[in-house]
């Protein structure tokens, strides 16, 4: 049987949509995606992250070596060595991104090796998992706002999210432009990136409930952990977060203030390290909901009980479709993995990218 040999690494810019985007806490022009190729015999196997172009010379220089002759059946193995080689770099950051696309390209190139879909060699529980809408930012006037969130409503999806938290005295009026676009008859979530303070956080928490908001993500710092607890336990909707665990020891520190878990495939070290997430968090009896890059979290959201629905980031899932072959399409606000394909159904459009190449 093959050993994984090549491993290709590129990064590509992508410009946003809307010149800049922003949140409550970060301004951006641009999308960095990162990708990597690993061969072992006739297969290749396919992974990426969203991360600085920093990350992929990592990948590239000190974590792709670290596995070259592994066999390609044995992810576990592949991903604690991947984890070792970034001892003196720093295993959060810029490493658990690529560790994270590393070991989605570990289990592609395992699949297709089985010619089975992820979904299948992860086992499904369910054959579609719903999405939620997630835009909304920041830098959006309220007239494009409403369309996009209550285009996303006409589309079906049942859940849609909106940033809040650069301007906090024009977020309630924003939250009720989105709360009468949508109606009534979809729930509407709110994230503020960490912009809050915790008076702040308590306050907009009791005004965004009368809106009928039921999910206030990361209302104070990821770090302010007290923050959290206290406007969970005092907020009327559910407080989530999660977006920044590269670890175990991350999410562990996170379950006893959060309400829903949340995870991110490309930055908390790939499915394997998202099965180990999803282990912690299901034996503490928390729901999860994925973070961001949805072609990948599909066969996540069919094979894992405890994963509540996946996020349609509208950066990331406009990248996807734009430069992967087979990237998901929701209908009615559900996605389905593509159990025609082996792997993970995607295939990188080299010469789609080409424009948006980054020199390493």
């Amino acid at each position: 049987m093959a050993e994984i040999g090549e491993i290709q690494v590129s990064a590509y810019d992508v410009p946003t949509e809307s010149q800049p985007e922003s949140d409550g806490t970060a301004i951006w022009s641009k999308t960095t995606l990162v990708v990597v190729e690993v061969q072992a015999g006739a297969w290749r196997g396919l992974g990426y992250t969203y991360a600085d172009a920093g990350a992929a010379r990592l990948l590239r220089d000190v974590v792709a070596p670290a596995v070259r002759g592994l066999h390609p059946f044995d992810t576990r193995r592949i991903y604690e060595a991947a984890c070792a080689s970034v001892r003196n770099h720093g295993r959060s950051g810029a490493g658990a991104m690529a560790i994270s696309a590393l070991d989605v390209a570990a289990w592609d190139l395992k699949a297709k090796m089985l010619g089975v879909p992820v979904a299948k060699l992860l086992g499904t529980v369910r054959s579609e998992v719903p999405a939620y809408g997630s835009g909304g930012f920041t830098s959006y006037p309220e007239s494009r706002l409403a369309d996009q969130l209550s285009r996303w409503a006409d589309e079906g999806f049942r859940f849609v999210k909106m940033k809040v938290g650069r301007e906090p005295d024009r977020d309630l009026q924003r939250v009720r432009t989105a709360r009468k676009a949508i109606g009534r008859g979809r729930a509407l979530f709110v994230d503020a990136n960490g912009a809050y303070s915790r008076k702040q956080a308590l306050r907009f928490a009791r005004d965004f409930a009368e809106e009928g908001v039921s999910w206030f993500e990361e209302p104070v710092v990821k770090t302010d952990l007290q923050g959290l607890r206290l406007v969970r336990d005092a907020a009327p909707m559910e407080v989530t977060g999660g977006e920044y665990a590269w670890e175990p020891h991350d999410f562990r520190e996170l379950l006893p203030v959060l309400d829903v878990v949340q995870a991110d495939v490309t930055r908390c070290g790939g499915f394997t390290g998202f099965l180990d997430a999803h282990a912690l968090v299901r034996a503490h009896e928390l729901p999860m909901s994925t973070h961001c890059a949805p072609a990948l979290h599909v066969a996540l959201g069919c094979a894992l009980p405890g994963v509540r629905h996946l996020e349609w980031f509208f950066d990331h899932q406009r990248i996807e479709r734009m430069l992967f072959d087979g990237a998901p399409t929701p209908v009615h606000g559900l996605l389905r993995p593509d159990l025609s394909r082996p792997g993970l159904g995607l295939v990188f459009k080299v010469q789609d990218a080409a424009q948006f190449g980054v020199q390493l």
